[in-house]
Protein backbone atom coordinates (compact mmCIF):
# COMPACT_ATOMS: atom_id res chain seq x y z
CA UNK A 1 0.00 0.00 0.00
CA UNK A 2 1.38 3.07 -0.72
CA UNK A 3 2.12 5.62 1.52
CA UNK A 4 0.01 9.12 2.14
CA UNK A 5 1.51 12.36 0.57
CA UNK A 6 1.76 15.52 2.79
CA UNK A 7 1.37 18.25 0.29
CA UNK A 8 2.87 21.87 1.42
CA UNK A 9 2.99 25.01 -1.14
CA UNK A 10 6.89 26.20 -1.22
CA UNK A 11 6.05 29.26 -0.08
CA UNK A 12 3.89 27.55 3.46
CA UNK A 13 7.16 24.75 4.01
CA UNK A 14 9.71 28.03 3.21
CA UNK A 15 7.78 30.36 5.85
CA UNK A 16 7.61 27.51 8.72
CA UNK A 17 11.03 26.44 8.32
CA UNK A 18 11.54 30.41 8.61
CA UNK A 19 9.70 30.58 11.71
CA UNK A 20 10.62 27.29 13.15
CA UNK A 21 14.17 28.71 13.04
CA UNK A 22 13.32 32.11 14.41
CA UNK A 23 11.15 30.83 17.17
CA UNK A 24 14.07 28.66 17.91
CA UNK A 25 16.78 31.17 17.82
CA UNK A 26 19.26 28.60 17.36
CA UNK A 27 19.40 27.83 20.97
CA UNK A 28 16.18 25.27 21.83
CA UNK A 29 14.05 23.32 19.62
CA UNK A 30 10.56 24.78 18.20
CA UNK A 31 7.41 23.00 16.52
CA UNK A 32 4.34 23.62 15.08
CA UNK A 33 1.25 21.73 14.04
CA UNK A 34 0.63 21.62 10.28
CA UNK A 35 -3.44 22.08 9.70
CA UNK A 36 -4.88 21.22 6.42
CA UNK A 37 -7.13 19.29 4.58
CA UNK A 38 -7.11 15.15 3.21
CA UNK A 39 -8.87 13.53 0.37
CA UNK A 40 -7.69 9.61 0.18
CA UNK A 41 -3.97 9.45 0.43
CA UNK A 42 -3.65 12.74 -0.28
CA UNK A 43 -2.90 16.18 2.74
CA UNK A 44 -2.71 19.22 1.80
CA UNK A 45 -0.83 21.63 4.12
CA UNK A 46 -2.81 24.61 4.77
CA UNK A 47 -1.32 26.43 7.83
CA UNK A 48 1.13 25.67 10.48
CA UNK A 49 0.19 26.78 14.22
CA UNK A 50 3.19 26.93 16.27
CA UNK A 51 3.24 25.43 19.53
CA UNK A 52 3.79 28.98 21.41
CA UNK A 53 1.00 30.22 19.61
CA UNK A 54 -1.00 27.72 22.04
CA UNK A 55 1.40 27.55 25.00
CA UNK A 56 3.60 30.50 26.04
CA UNK A 57 5.95 28.53 27.83
CA UNK A 58 6.02 25.54 25.26
CA UNK A 59 9.71 25.90 24.86
CA UNK A 60 10.46 26.99 28.51
CA UNK A 61 12.57 23.90 29.19
CA UNK A 62 14.66 23.22 25.86
CA UNK A 63 12.69 21.36 24.55
CA UNK A 64 8.88 21.12 23.20
CA UNK A 65 6.21 20.60 25.88
CA UNK A 66 3.03 21.45 25.28
CA UNK A 67 0.40 22.18 28.56
CA UNK A 68 -2.73 20.19 27.89
CA UNK A 69 -4.13 23.23 27.94
CA UNK A 70 -3.17 23.78 24.68
CA UNK A 71 -5.06 21.31 23.12
CA UNK A 72 -8.55 22.75 22.66
CA UNK A 73 -7.22 26.04 21.47
CA UNK A 74 -5.65 23.85 18.85
CA UNK A 75 -9.11 22.11 18.19
CA UNK A 76 -11.22 25.59 18.09
CA UNK A 77 -8.84 26.67 15.35
CA UNK A 78 -9.39 23.27 13.14
CA UNK A 79 -13.35 23.69 14.01
CA UNK A 80 -13.38 27.23 13.10
CA UNK A 81 -11.29 26.86 9.98
CA UNK A 82 -12.36 23.53 8.85
CA UNK A 83 -9.09 21.85 9.14
CA UNK A 84 -7.22 18.76 10.47
CA UNK A 85 -4.07 18.38 12.21
CA UNK A 86 -2.20 16.72 9.72
CA UNK A 87 1.25 16.51 11.23
CA UNK A 88 3.73 18.01 13.39
CA UNK A 89 7.21 19.48 13.10
CA UNK A 90 9.54 20.49 15.56
CA UNK A 91 13.35 20.88 15.23
CA UNK A 92 16.41 19.37 16.99
CA UNK A 93 19.98 20.69 17.78
CA UNK A 94 21.69 17.96 15.41
CA UNK A 95 20.38 15.34 13.61
CA UNK A 96 16.76 14.88 13.05
CA UNK A 97 16.73 11.32 15.07
CA UNK A 98 13.21 10.22 16.71
CA UNK A 99 14.48 10.67 20.79
CA UNK A 100 13.56 8.23 23.34
CA UNK A 101 11.19 11.24 24.56
CA UNK A 102 9.33 11.68 21.14
CA UNK A 103 8.96 7.86 20.71
CA UNK A 104 6.81 8.22 23.79
CA UNK A 105 4.93 10.91 24.00
CA UNK A 106 3.12 11.35 20.22
CA UNK A 107 1.52 15.16 19.73
CA UNK A 108 -1.40 13.63 17.99
CA UNK A 109 -1.49 9.96 19.71
CA UNK A 110 -3.48 8.57 16.48
CA UNK A 111 -2.64 6.31 13.54
CA UNK A 112 -1.40 7.84 10.80
CA UNK A 113 -0.69 10.74 12.04
CA UNK A 114 2.69 12.28 10.93
CA UNK A 115 5.89 13.41 12.78
CA UNK A 116 8.91 15.77 11.28
CA UNK A 117 12.13 16.45 12.99
CA UNK A 118 13.98 19.20 11.39
CA UNK A 119 17.95 18.96 12.25
CA UNK A 120 20.02 21.71 13.17
CA UNK A 121 17.15 23.70 14.16
CA UNK A 122 16.27 24.57 11.09
CA UNK A 123 19.27 26.74 10.42
CA UNK A 124 20.63 26.56 6.65
CA UNK A 125 19.25 24.51 3.91
CA UNK A 126 16.89 21.95 4.69
CA UNK A 127 16.93 18.80 2.89
CA UNK A 128 13.62 16.49 2.85
CA UNK A 129 16.03 13.18 2.56
CA UNK A 130 17.54 14.99 6.00
CA UNK A 131 14.38 14.95 7.60
CA UNK A 132 13.04 12.51 10.44
CA UNK A 133 9.77 11.28 9.28
CA UNK A 134 8.13 9.29 11.22
CA UNK A 135 4.03 7.83 11.22
CA UNK A 136 2.57 7.04 14.33
CA UNK A 137 0.92 3.29 14.11
CA UNK A 138 -0.33 3.14 18.02
CA UNK A 139 0.69 2.23 21.03
CA UNK A 140 3.99 3.81 21.13
CA UNK A 141 5.02 2.16 17.67
CA UNK A 142 6.19 4.27 14.57
CA UNK A 143 7.52 3.54 11.22
CA UNK A 144 10.18 5.11 10.30
CA UNK A 145 9.80 7.32 6.89
CA UNK A 146 13.21 9.23 7.24
CA UNK A 147 15.90 9.73 4.41
CA UNK A 148 15.26 9.60 0.42
CA UNK A 149 11.66 8.11 1.61
CA UNK A 150 10.35 11.18 2.98
CA UNK A 151 11.03 12.99 -0.56
CA UNK A 152 8.08 10.43 -1.95
CA UNK A 153 6.06 11.64 1.09
CA UNK A 154 6.63 14.96 1.66
CA UNK A 155 6.13 16.95 -1.35
CA UNK A 156 6.82 20.90 -1.65
CA UNK A 157 5.68 22.56 -4.72
CA UNK A 158 4.80 25.39 -6.88
CA UNK A 159 1.51 24.85 -6.60
CA UNK A 160 -0.85 22.10 -6.01
CA UNK A 161 -1.78 19.61 -7.93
Amino acid sequence: MADSTLRFSRCLWLGCMEELRRRGAGTHESGCFVLGTSQGRRRRAVRCVYYDELDPRAYASGVCVLDGTAFPKLWEICRLEGLSVLADIHTHPGAAFQSEADRRNPMIARSGHLAVIVPHFADGPIWRHRLGLFRYVGDHRWTDLSGWRARSILKVSWSFR
